[in-house]
């Protein structure tokens, strides 16, 4: 029952993709194209579009990119491009309207060559977590982004419209979150692989309401023990960059040498699950604001909430060592890969640093290294 629901899961892209084909020849519906979790899809959703994912996780695109892009820029970003300019992905087709936001330079200069293609509206983000004035700026920021739909989209947001929108996203992030939650058993019930095709597969849903039905599906059949129990391992927590289908061979490899990676902390894991909209708060604007402020990436300074976050991770999902992995290039990653290494460590745990990018070709020095980590577990 759960592998159904599972490949369930796994088919939703190619569905959405046709259904937005033949929702955009009967002009029912407009596509939003994002590229970040700091994009707030209340307010897409709240204009009567689809959002879609369009952050790029294969490597076969990348060459592409490269005629435009330099070779040593992060994989993610040359990817995304590289899927843009060579027309394989469907969803950058389909969209009405492209929304970027300055995580790092990449990108922002990126999106700069992206808006020949397609209209492009890039959010200002800053990176100041404790400054009062940053925080005016990011609620700016969100208003300027609804005032852009409105005009992209020919329609007007109204607050009614946002406060619906924000219920149907809190419920499915608490149930991915229960969900993953799940896997503080031992055995956990579900692989890193499983894991990664919720969380990511999620995004390419046209029908938002469909998902949260399929989600509580699968939770509750894992609650009633309904699937094939698994062998005990060491437990692996992955964080760092983002990870999705294509680039998830550091979750391969370590599952195939008998490693369970329980739990992920990254953009497209557990990173955003507990930040829910202050539903008190009379300013739909102002609490989304509030929510998509407080997400714990590298960008931002001090990111203390990563810290806590991780610490509380490795407690309640009973780790045995983490593996931070950073892509090629994500030079906020790599740094606060430091704190986050000696927070591991004063926590007597293993810890494994990573830096690679989308290819195959040192999946050899990977294996090696994470086979050490798991005998160091078992010693």
């Amino acid at each position: 029952m759960l592998e159904k629901l599972l490949e369930e899961f796994t088919q939703l892209r190619e569905q959405t993709m046709m259904e937005l084909f033949h929702d955009r020849e009967a002009k029912k519906k407009k596509v939003v194209g994002i590229y970040c979790t700091y994009c707030p899809e209340e307010l897409i959703l709240a204009a009567g579009a689809i959002p879609v994912g369009l952050c790029g996780t294969r490597e076969e695109t990348i060459s592409a990119a490269e005629q435009v892009l330099p070779r040593n820029l992060c994989p993610l970003i040359k990817s995304s491009y590289g899927f843009a300019i060579t027309g394989k992905c469907p969803f950058f087709y389909f969209s009405d309207l492209i929304i970027g936001e300055t995580t790092c330079d990449g990108k922002k200069k990126m999106f700069e060559i992206m808006s020949s293609l397609k209209p492009v509206h890039v959010m200002q983000l800053p990176h100041l977590r404790e400054a009062d004035a940053a925080f005016e700026l990011w609620i700016a920021e969100i208003r300027r982004l609804g005032a852009r739909l409105e005009v992209a989209l020919g329609v007007k947001i109204s607050d009614t419209a946002i406060w619906e929108a924000v219920g149907i996203i809190d419920r499915e992030r608490k149930m991915v979150k229960a969900i993953c939650d799940l896997n503080q058993q031992d055995p956990p019930p579900l692989s890193g692989l499983d894991l990664i095709n919720i969380t990511w597969s999620k995004g390419f849903s046209s029908d938002r309401r469909e998902v949260l039905r399929r989600l509580t599906q699968i939770y509750e059949t894992l609650e009633g023990g309904n699937y094939t129990h698994r062998k005990p391992g060491p437990r692996l927590l992955l964080t760092g960059c983002p990870v999705g289908m294509g680039s998830e061979k550091v979750i391969r490899l370590t599952e195939e040498q008998g490693g369970h990676v329980v739990a992920m902390e990254n953009c497209t894991g557990y990173k955003r699950l507990e930040l829910q909209v202050d539903t008190s708060t009379s300013d739909p604007y102002e609490a989304l604001a509030r929510k998509y402020y407080n997400i714990p990436c590298s960008c931002m300074s001090p990111n203390t909430y990563r810290l806590e976050l991780l610490e509380r991770m490795i407690n309640d999902f009973n780790v045995d060592g983490v593996i931070d992995l950073t892509w090629q290039a994500c030079h906020t990653y790599n740094v606060e890969a430091f704190a986050v290494g000696r927070m591991v460590k004063q926590k007597g745990l293993p810890y494994l640093h990573l830096e690679s990018d989308y290819s195959s070709g040192d999946l050899g020095n990977l294996q090696v290294r994470i086979e050490a980590l798991l005998e160091l577990i078992g010693a």
